[in-house]
């Protein structure tokens, strides 16, 4: 058995090859339907490969959400490359561009947000991990923008609601997808159609932000 387990740790790549395709497999089936027979014959490994890295499908699922996490943010982090005297309304769009791109796109980082996806509608134990570690990250992240281009002392749940309209409209390209593609032919999710998506929605959210501080502004008065 011994041998067995040199043989596999051996190989070079086999851990990152069961996790990419690992992360195929969760993102497409959901944690529950996935089976390590396919993961395994996707990665082209045995199952002892598994046991040896992993030690079971739990924890597989465990790491697989730490490497999509990974490939996704360090490819599109929420920043992007801005700084924090960069104007709020620059801040956010390129909060939402990064969030699209993220999410949207066919390569292996947007696998995560696909994830994280099937974690809202069918939550697993690591739901509450992905809620500290990504989602309230994310929330603090923009909330902080958010509060910038409101101006003032603005209650905590009007930031927040402000932030949840933000990030569903970028969500809902991702949920809606297969929708879309039915009811309008014509929608592709190429580079360029993800960047008018986030423009769209970067212009329409600070559109509506802009309003909504003038209508604040009206009711402290």
């Amino acid at each position: 058995m011994k041998k067995n387990h040199q043989n596999v740790e051996s190989t070079p790549g086999t851990r990152e090859r069961i996790l990419q395709a690992a992360a195929e497999v969760f993102a497409d089936s959901g944690f529950e339907r996935a089976t390590v027979r396919e993961i395994c014959s996707r990665a082209s490994v045995n199952v002892a490969a598994i046991n040896y890295h992993f030690r079971d499908k739990e924890n597989l699922y465990i790491e697989v959400l730490k490497y999509s996490k990974e490939l996704a943010f360090k490819k599109y982090p929420h920043d992007l490359g801005t700084q924090k005297g960069d104007s709020p309304e620059i801040r956010l769009r390129v909060f939402i561009r990064s969030l699209v791109l993220r999410i949207l796109g066919d390569d292996p980082s947007s696998l995560f947000g696909r994830l994280v996806s099937r974690e809202y509608i069918e939550p697993t134990s690591a739901f509450d991990v992905i809620v500290e570690e990504t989602m309230r990250p994310t929330f603090a992240f923009l909330s902080e923008i958010i509060g910038e281009l409101l101006g003032g002392k603005v209650p905590a749940m009007r930031v927040h609601m402000c932030c949840a309209s933000v990030i569903s409209q970028c969500l809902f390209f991702l949920y809606a997808r297969h929708a879309l593609a039915k009811l309008f032919p014509e929608q592709k999710f190429g580079r360029t159609e993800m960047e008018a998506i986030a423009d769209h929605i970067a212009g329409f959210s600070l559109s509506a932000i802009k309003d909504l501080r003038k209508t604040m502004k009206g009711e402290r008065k």
